[in-house]
């Protein structure tokens, strides 16, 4: 797994629309379920994998935008080298414009795996498991993601996630971290 950088998420809590009960929280990703704490990407000061290097830069953006952080939940990334394009695995890298300097955490704890869509190459777009509520078909944990990343892995080798939405598709380690 490559580290891939801190995302900041308001509202992390599972709708109520979500026929889920084994599931009390969704750890997605993608911002589509539990909103990122900002549109950030207008800052510019997210890395080449348009997440951001440290909780610090989090802190500045929203500290410099007047963006409220209380409440919020803090995440660490990591991903799979490789993506799924429905048919293949093939690598991927950040965006060699934007400067991507990764501080790693080490005070992380593994919520799971998520799966996410890449169709513009860029910032996280879909996290189907709770976007696309797949989470109904395949097993997850209580934060709507995969205990293991073999999970995920078979997944989409597999076709689970097949016409869902486009790919490619990204494994995340999800970890939650404490802010400094």
């Amino acid at each position: 797994m490559t580290p891939v950088g801190y995302l900041a998420k308001r509202s992390c809590k599972k709708p109520d629309v979500f026929n889920l009960p084994n599931v009390v929280d969704i750890y997605s990703v993608a911002g589509d379920v539990n909103d990122d704490f900002a549109d950030y990407i207008n800052y510019w000061k997210h890395n080449g994998y348009w997440l951001f290097d440290s909780p610090e830069i989090i802190q500045a953006v929203a500290q410099e935008n007047s963006i409220d952080l209380q409440g919020s939940m803090l995440f660490y990334y990591e991903a799979h080298e490789l993506e799924f394009t429905g048919r293949l695995w093939r690598p991927f890298s950040p965006e060699s414009s934007i400067p991507t300097n990764i501080v790693s955490s080490s005070e992380k704890k593994l919520e799971g795996f998520d799966v996410v869509t890449f169709f513009a190459g860029n910032k996280p777009e879909c996290s189907p498991l709770s976007c696309n509520n797949l989470a109904a078909e395949i097993h997850t944990n209580s934060h709507c993601l995969f205990d293991f990343f073999a999970e995920a892995e078979a997944s989409l080798n597999s076709g689970r996630f097949e016409g869902c939405e486009p790919g490619p598709y990204r494994i995340f380690a999800v970890y939650s971290v404490d802010w400094p």
